[in-house]
């Protein structure tokens, strides 16, 4: 599935603790992620189990990182991202 969010906006998309750069997610960490969704292990860096499935999203540039991408928007809030370190 293409990446809906517009790639002019992207070009400058930065983390907004670390100001790295982002860049999409592939398929398979966003199958990954979407199972811990399913299985209800999955808790964004503010603490709230992610309940709803993430159909896109923006990785950190370090891979420490997920931001969810909603409705073609993404959502760059440091509560609303998703540590990946302990992602199976």
């Amino acid at each position: 599935m293409p990446m809906t969010v517009d790639q002019r906006l992207l070009e400058i998309l930065v983390c907004p603790q670390t100001k790295q750069r982002v860049h999409e997610a592939g398929v398979d960490l966003m199958e990954r992620v979407n199972q811990a969704v399913a299985a209800g292990t999955l808790k964004n860096q503010g603490g709230e189990t992610v309940r709803d499935p993430i159909p896109e999203g923006l990785v950190r540039e370090d891979g420490g990182v997920l931001y969810p991408v909603r409705d073609d928007i993404p959502v760059m809030l440091l509560d609303e991202a998703i540590p990946l370190e302990d992602l199976n």
